[in-house]
């Protein structure tokens, strides 16, 4: 893959708490969409998530984006072994019916990566569609560190339902843990007003527990279990209809689960130009020390909510959290509207040295039409559990929103992005896109690689 490399200078913003700072960042694109079946727009890919476990990341991806029906030709993925300086890729095997070999269904979305140390498995976790719903959950499962995958295992399945949606894989890799290689899928019902379901596997994910609901029955979207070193797991999401956000979390390795709590209300300003970024989804993570994070687009600093800030708050437990606090990106009046985080904490560190990194979608300015609006990806980074934070730089853009597929709730680069930081690296996969070639996008994947400072 044709490699991109500079340094990028940091803004000076001249906000007190922003720690002026240089981070080197090379851009790599690891991925682009070979398929060309007639009903998909190509060449597209979109909603990258990522898991990194030492040297060795995931990233898994959709290629080939529908526009009417939603989900794409296949799930791919792109490995490294050696932090990002290089990277493999491929697409997954009978899954859809244009994967090699071919599976039983029609379109897959809806990604996400986990690791289980304790039987040393990778998955990757899908939403698959036949006829016109998602019907299933299921995971591809890679044995010899994220070269070579498996067919579908199937989490939960039910052809006959309204449709699942958001689906979320993640594995408790803390082994302190009394439930050290347990691995949770979460995700919710659209026909029963996006119920919440999970399941637990024990066994490296080739098996799973019928799917559950936690007390109370919550309703929500964008689902992220978080494995605590004690073994508790918290589950933060956007709960509906516009309470906020809410998490619910497990002490028994996910055979039951609690009540959804409220973490904090959220006010969200809706994303100008027709473009599809949700809000307000989660991104989430935990430190060493089992304190969780929780991130989103949230507009309560900015004047009449014109724009939306990243916001963060934390908790030790999943029930207590603290005061709801601005990332500051830059001045409450720029009028830059941020979306679309993806967040990290590096697993190895807690506290008041707690290494966190975040990247996000944003517009210069928040005003903008479908002609005018100006995607960009940026990036930030704090050395100190959020106290103080890098200055922001640009790691791609500025876009045009046609470059981007469609969808039938507006353009589309991410749903979601990740972020993963290994000591002083972090790796940031985003979908970037340059102008369209006639009726072809030109919309990849792309990874950053960012030197700490």
């Amino acid at each position: 893959m044709p490699q991109k490399a500079w340094l990028v200078v940091a803004l000076i913003l001249g906000i007190p708490a922003v720690l002026l700072a240089q981070h080197a960042v090379d851009v790599m694109q690891v991925s682009s969409d070979p398929y060309t079946n007639r009903d998909s727009q190509h060449a597209t890919q979109v909603d990258p998530a990522l898991l990194a476990n030492g040297a060795t990341a995931v990233v898994a991806f959709q290629s080939g984006r529908d526009n009417a029906g939603g989900g794409a030709s296949n799930t791919g993925w792109a490995t490294t072994h050696n932090g990002g300086a290089t990277w493999v890729n491929g697409f997954l095997p009978s899954l859809t019916i244009y994967s090699d070999p071919p599976g039983p269904y029609v379109r897959a979305t809806t990604n996400s990566v986990a690791y289980d140390p304790l039987h040393g498995v990778w998955m990757i976790g899908s939403l698959v569609k036949q006829g016109t719903r998602f019907v299933a959950v299921v995971v591809s499962r890679s044995t010899d560190d994220g070269l070579t995958w498996s067919a579908p295992v199937v989490v939960s399945s039910d052809p006959s339902g309204g449709g699942y949606n958001k689906t979320w894989v993640a594995c408790d890799r803390w082994p302190t843990s009394p439930f050290y290689g347990h691995c949770y899928a979460a995700w919710s019902e659209v026909g029963l007003g996006q119920l919440v379901r999970m399941s637990t596997s024990t066994d490296g994910g080739l098996t799973w527990s019928p799917k559950t609901t936690p007390a109370g029955d919550p309703r929500g979207v964008a689902l992220i279990p978080v494995p605590q070193p004690n073994g508790r797991v918290v589950v933060p999401l956007t709960a509906t209809p516009g309470i906020g956000i809410v998490a619910f979390h497990s002490d028994d390795g996910g055979t039951t689960w609690s009540e959804a709590a409220l973490v904090a209300s959220a006010s969200s300003h809706k994303v100008a130009g027709g473009l599809r970024a949700p809000t307000p989804f989660v991104s989430a993570g935990a430190d060493a020390a089992g304190r969780v994070y929780v991130v989103w687009p949230d507009c309560r600093f900015r004047q009449r909510c014109r724009a939306n800030d990243i916001v963060i708050t934390t908790s030790t437990d999943g029930t207590t959290w603290s005061a709801v606090a601005r990332i500051p990106i830059d001045a409450v009046d720029s009028g830059v509207d941020h979306f679309v985080p993806g967040f990290a904490v590096d697993p190895a560190t807690s506290g008041s040295t707690a290494s966190l990194a975040l990247t996000y979608y944003f517009y210069p300015k928040a005003m903008c039409s479908t002609a005018t609006c100006q995607l960009s990806v940026g990036f930030l980074s704090s050395a100190d559990g959020g106290s103080t934070w890098t200055a922001p730089q640009t790691l791609a853009g500025p876009m045009k929103l046609t470059w981007l597929a469609r969808t039938s709730q507006g353009r589309l680069a991410a749903d979601y992005i990740a972020t993963a930081v290994v000591g002083s690296t972090a790796l940031s996969p985003f979908v970037a896109a340059t102008p369209n070639a006639g009726r072809v996008f030109s919309e990849f994947i792309d990874v950053a690689r960012v030197t700490l400072p």
